[in-house]
């Protein structure tokens, strides 16, 4: 059986992330955190105090950083890291400041061009389940399964909100949806590779379901396509 490449797309607070990752391990497929790539990079120019709107600046820093992936234990992504210039910075790019820079330095034609190039080298040979923004409609085009992963504002916000407080930052709830309206606004309107459901894209509202549906979901779909028929574990 073939090994497809799958794409999950879908706005901030969608549960990209936690679905994506769900259905690499009932596939034993290799997960792709694209966002995190970002993050990386983010990271970086806030360690050199480079101006996260320079776009030639931010450019030739994504250029120049050497961004990888590597996984413990098994290929489906349980024991991942992500690397920027040899160092684990898997910890450092989950705090809050890292991703209100990733999603700034996101809208840079420059670097979606770098980090385009890296992801689809990850996914080259298939078997990959890859999340972000632009995958299905950019990054890999021609993806054998596409998913636009969605929900109301409210309902994003609200998760985005819980995890801010996690964080231990203080946030009303109604700061969040102006600030998860914000992110939809720049990531529909950016010039270069805007937020936009595949026109062969399969729509699913995770408003009323529990990750794990959401992910034996996808899966069951991939089966449909003919990828590997790994046991749903």
């Amino acid at each position: 059986m073939s090994k497809l490449v799958i794409a999950i797309d879908g706005p901030v607070g969608s549960g990209k992330s936690t679905v994506a990752r769900r259905v690499a391990r009932l596939l034993d497929y290799l997960y792709v955190d694209t966002g995190a790539m970002y993050r990386a990079v983010a990271l970086k120019a806030q360690r050199q105090g480079i101006a996260l709107d320079s776009n030639d600046e931010m450019t030739g820093l994504a250029a120049g950083a050497k961004i990888g992936v590597r996984l413990r234990g098994s290929r489906n992504g349980r024991g991942q890291s992500i690397l920027l210039d040899g160092e684990d910075v898997s910890a450092a790019i989950r705090v809050v400041e890292v991703a209100e820079a990733a999603s700034k330095i996101a809208v840079l034609p420059g670097v979606r061009e770098v980090l385009v190039s890296v992801q689809r080298q990850a996914g080259a040979e298939g078997g990959v389940v890859m999340e972000g923004r632009d995958i299905g409609s950019v990054v890999f085009p021609g993806a054998n399964l596409k998913i636009f992963l969605t929900a109301p504002v409210e309902v994003r916000a609200r998760r985005r909100w819980k995890e801010y407080l996690r964080a231990g930052k203080t946030i009303s709830f109604e700061e969040m949806i102006n600030v998860v309206q914000e992110r939809d606004r720049r990531d529909s309107e950016r010039e270069t590779s805007p937020l936009i459901r595949a026109a062969d894209g399969v729509f699913i509202d995770s408003s009323a379901m529990e990750s794990e549906e959401v992910a034996r979901t996808i899966a069951m779909l991939a089966r449909t396509k003919g990828g590997d028929p790994a046991p749903l574990g």
